[in-house]
C-alpha cells in the first residue's frame, strides 16, 4: 500500500475531476433535477426508466418513500402501501421541498450517473485514508491533509442533498463548487509530498503572481456558476429550445466575470513572458495559457452562439483544471525550489 499510494492520490485527484464533469454535463443539460430527492432517485435506488414506473396504478404495491406523480404533483408513500381500486391520498404526502412535478428519463439518468460517479469516488477516499495512515511516519502531513480532503468529500455529499432540497439554489451551487476545488488543492498537496520532488529556480515575481492568479480562478470559478444560474432562470422563462435569450438583459455578475477575465489573461501572461525569460522552466505555464485560451473561445461562443452543447463543459472543466495547475505550479515553485 505504501508504494501504491502516488498512485491512489492521483486517482482519488482524477475522481473529483470526473465529479466537476459530470456535475458540468448536468448543469449543461438542464438535469439538476432529474432527481427530486436523494440520495434515491423517486424513492428508487436505481432509477426508473420511464412515467409509467413512477405513475400511480391501482392493485399495485409501493414502498414506503416511493414517489409518484399524480395529476402533475409529486406524492410519496408515508408507509408500505397496496393501492386499491381509487387513490387513498391518507396513504400519501404531498412533495413539498420543491414544486418540480415532472420527468424526463434522460435528465433523471444524467443527474444519477452524477450521483454514481461521486459514490465511487467515495471509494477511492477510502483508500485513500486508508493508505494515508499507513504512511503517516513518512510525513506527519499526509493523514492530515487526507483526512481533510476526505472530510470535505462527506461535507460534499451533503451539500449534494442540500442543492436538490433547496431546488438548486444559487449560493448552494457556489459553495458546492468552491469547496469542491479545496478538496483538489488539499489533493494536489499531498501529490507534491508524496511525489518525488524536482528543483525549481525561485522568483519572488513569479511566487507573487501565482498567488494571485490562483486567488483569481477560485473568485472567477465561483463567479461563472452565479451566472450559470441565471441562464437556468432564463431557461426556464424561455424554454430549452430557446437558449438565444439565456443572456437577454444580463445581470451585473455577468459583465464582471466577463471582464475579469481580462485580468486573469494579463496575470497568467506575466506568468509565461517570466517563465520565458528568467529560464524558469515550468512546463504547466505552457498548460496554463492553452487553457486560458481554452475558456476564453468557450466563452465566447456561449455567448455569441446560444451556448453550443458541450462548449459549458469545456468551460467548467478548463477553469478547474487551470485552477489546480496553477495552485501545483505555486506549490513547485514555494516549496520545490533550488536551495
Amino acid at each position: 500500500m505504501k508504494s501504491r499510494f502516488p498512485k491512489i492520490v492521483q486517482v482519488a485527484i482524477i475522481s473529483v475531476y470526473l465529479i466537476f464533469l459530470a456535475g458540468s454535463v448536468v448543469r449543461m443539460t438542464g438535469s439538476g433535477m432529474g432527481c427530486p430527492d436523494w440520495p434515491k432517485c423517486f424513492g428508487y435506488y436505481i432509477p426508473p426508466t420511464s412515467e409509467d414506473q413512477i405513475t400511480w396504478k391501482p392493485n399495485t404495491s409501493y414502498k414506503k418513500g416511493i414517489i409518484i406523480i399524480r395529476e402533475e404533483t409529486l406524492y410519496v408513500a408515508d408507509h408500505a402501501i397496496e393501492s386499491g381500486a381509487n387513490f387513498n391520498p391518507e396513504n400519501w404526502s404531498a412533495y413539498t421541498k420543491h414544486d418540480y412535478n415532472k420527468f424526463n428519463k434522460f435528465h433523471t439518468w444524467t443527474e444519477y450517473i452524477n450521483r454514481l460517479v461521486s459514490v465511487l469516488a467515495g471509494f477511492v477516499f477510502l483508500f485513500l485514508i486508508y493508505g494515508a495512515f499507513k504512511n503517516r511516519k513518512k510525513d506527519t502531513r499526509i493523514p492530515i491533509l487526507a483526512s481533510l480532503a476526505f472530510l470535505l468529500m462527506l461535507f460534499e455529499a451533503w451539500l449534494g442533498k442540500t442543492v436538490v432540497d433547496s431546488n438548486l439554489n444559487p449560493t448552494t451551487i457556489t459553495i458546492h463548487m468552491v469547496v469542491g476545488l479545496i478538496i483538489i488543492a488539499l489533493l494536489l498537496a499531498l501529490k507534491f509530498i508524496v511525489s518525488n520532488k524536482k528543483t525549481f529556480k525561485y522568483n519572488k515575481t513569479f511566487n507573487t503572481l501565482l498567488i494571485v492568479s490562483v486567488v483569481f480562478s477560485l473568485i472567477q470559478i465561483a463567479m461563472g456558476t452565479q451566472v450559470r444560474q441565471f441562464i437556468d432562470e432564463q431557461v426556464k422563462l424561455f424554454g430549452f429550445e430557446n437558449k438565444n435569450h439565456s443572456l437577454m438583459n444580463p445581470s451585473f455578475k455577468f459583465y464582471f466575470h466577463r471582464s475579469f477575465t481580462i485580468a486573469i489573461v494579463l496575470v497568467n501572461l506575466g506568468l509565461f513572458y517570466l517563465n520565458q525569460v528568467k529560464n524558469l522552466g515550468y512546463k504547466l505555464v505552457n498548460w496554463i495559457v492553452f487553457l486560458i485560451f481554452l475558456e476564453t473561445i468557450t466563452g465566447i461562443l456561449m455567448y455569441y452562439a446560444a451556448i453550443p452543447i458541450g462548449t459549458q463543459a469545456i468551460h467548467l472543466m478548463a477553469g478547474a483544471l487551470m485552477f489546480g495547475m496553477q495552485f501545483y505550479l505555486w506549490m513547485q515553485n514555494r516549496f520545490g525550489k533550488v536551495a
